[in-house]
């Protein structure tokens, strides 16, 4: 079975059992971001963690290695349209270069990692409008000359 196989069964489960994925994750015990991740195929998990996946959304042993198996993180290279998405692409377009060199001029040269990383959305509730608080933490790696 395919990543996208899995993620395709993954999501009909959830949607059937009415679950959220801060649900799912805390019953596999990781974290929210992390686990929908890993789900939609774009990281690896644990045996424990796919096992226990798979035991909360009642689906098939079948799945397991797909889960454990190493993604590939290629995605469309096209602009994406849905807006949610989207706008996170406008984010990176408008101020990834301010990003760059705020990183750079506070670090030195180099780059923060999405391996060494972590990332938290919360809900912040504000009189002109809820607002989305996204956090993310990742690792400073220096370029290197040799």
């Amino acid at each position: 079975m395919s990543k996208s196989d899995a993620t395709a069964l993954i999501l009909a489960a959830k949607a059937a059992k009415g679950l959220s994925w801060e649900a799912i994750a805390e019953a596999v015990g990781m974290s929210p971001v992390w686990t929908t991740s890993a789900a939609l195929g774009m990281n690896s998990m644990s045996p424990a963690t796919a096992e226990a996946l798979v035991a909360v959304l009642d689906l098939p042993a079948a799945l397991v290695p797909a889960l454990v198996a190493f993604p590939t993180k290629v995605w469309d290279q096209t602009v994406p349209t849905d807006p949610a998405i989207y706008r996170l692409y406008e984010i990176v377009g408008v101020y990834g270069p301010t990003l760059k060199e705020v990183i750079q001029e506070k670090f030195g040269d180099g780059i923060m990692s999405a391996i060494d990383f972590t990332m938290e959305v919360e809900k912040v509730e504000d009189p002109k409008g809820d607002r989305v608080k996204v956090t993310m933490i990742g690792k400073f790696l220096p370029y290197k000359a040799w």
